[in-house]
């Protein structure tokens, strides 16, 4: 040990023995150099879809639609919304929950974690600035308001999103809080009740027209 060499210089006063690296250590740093060219290459600049932020979001896809096949495809209507934010959604609460989640995502930090606003308007109210008609909340999130002051989401959410999220906007109304920003806009009508049409998903009336007429009428 006294003969091995030191490095030259000293830590307060504290001198290290100047072993050289394993052989086998340098060779694994190197192999991790060569490697990741060879994965960049790969996964970031070749074709896309490589990447694990890529496989991340088809598989996000894959289960959406999965999970939407319940439901069909829904349009923006006010029946769809009215629905999806009301008592009629009969055991379907989870969607709204889905509509919860895209508003904590996406909605937060303009309008407030229960819709009492805070850039933009207060949701829980009966004033609105550019809603007249429940269906006109799909609208908004959709193509955007106020010269660009409300984003368009139309492109970064799916048309069912779209639809859940506005039913979740459109339960907020009437739950005001304290210190909600004062009223913006104009009062309007209250929401309409939905028709009871609307209350079967596409997979329900499926299955019920799949249905002989003697269970119907059982």
């Amino acid at each position: 040990m006294e003969n091995e060499p030191l490095i030259q210089h000293s830590y307060d006063g504290i001198q290290e023995f100047d072993n050289p690296l394993p052989g086998w250590w340098k060779w694994m740093f190197v192999g991790s150099i060569v490697y990741s060219m060879f994965y960049a290459l790969f996964f970031h600049i070749g074709a896309p879809g490589r990447s694990m932020t890529d496989q991340y979001d088809a598989a996000l896809a894959a289960n959406t639609r999965l999970q939407f096949s319940e439901i069909g495809d829904l349009q923006p209507t006010a029946d769809n919304i009215l629905l999806y934010s009301s008592a009629l959604a009969k055991g379907r609460k989870s969607w709204l929950s889905v509509g919860q989640t895209l508003y904590k995502t996406n909605c937060v930090s303009c309008h407030g974690l229960d819709g009492i606003g805070k850039v933009g308007p207060n949701l829980t109210d009966d004033y609105f600035k550019n809603v007249h008609k429940v269906e006109d909340i799909a609208r908004v999130i959709t193509q955007g308001a106020g010269n660009g002051a409300m984003p368009a989401w139309g492109t970064r959410l799916l048309p069912n999103e779209i639809v859940l999220v506005s039913a979740y906007v459109a339960s907020l109304r009437g739950t005001e809080h304290e210190g909600g920003k004062p009223p913006e806009g104009s009062e309007i009508p209250p929401w309409p009740e939905p028709s009871a049409s609307a209350a079967d998903t596409p997979a329900e009336k499926e299955a019920e027209a799949g249905q002989p007429d003697a269970a119907k009428e059982g």
